[in-house]
């Protein structure tokens, strides 16, 4: 059975970081790409960015510049570093096995709030 758990998020202040984890299992991890995804309360779900099995990124332009996806196949986890973060980057982020567009199990998400 193919799990994903997100976890890490939190309240942070404007400016501050956080690094999310996914925890996978249930499949060879290092065989598959890996995406995060997020949803703002009232706001459709938006790809945050993806990183594929070769470990090669990519990004939302809203996030590019301040967002870092890597993973440790040892671990079987997609970590997300969250640097200068907006309260536009509150949400409920969760990971997701594929790329965005081919993705086939989505974990249940981490609430990161980003808030003074």
């Amino acid at each position: 059975e193919v799990q994903l758990q997100a976890s890490g998020g939190g309240l942070v202040q404007p400016g501050g970081s956080l690094r999310l984890s996914c925890a996978a299992s249930g499949f060879t991890f290092s065989n598959y790409a890996m995406t995060w995804i997020r949803q703002a309360p009232g706001r459709k779900v938006e790809w945050v960015g993806s990183i594929g099995a070769g470990h090669l990124t990519s990004y939302a332009v809203s996030v590019a510049a301040r967002f870092d996806i890597s993973r440790d196949n040892a671990k079987n986890t997609v970590y997300l570093q969250m640097n200068s973060l907006k309260p536009e980057d509150t949400a409920l982020y969760y990971c997701a096995r594929g790329l965005y567009g081919s993705r086939d199990y989505e974990g249940q998400g981490t609430l990161v709030t980003v808030s003074s």
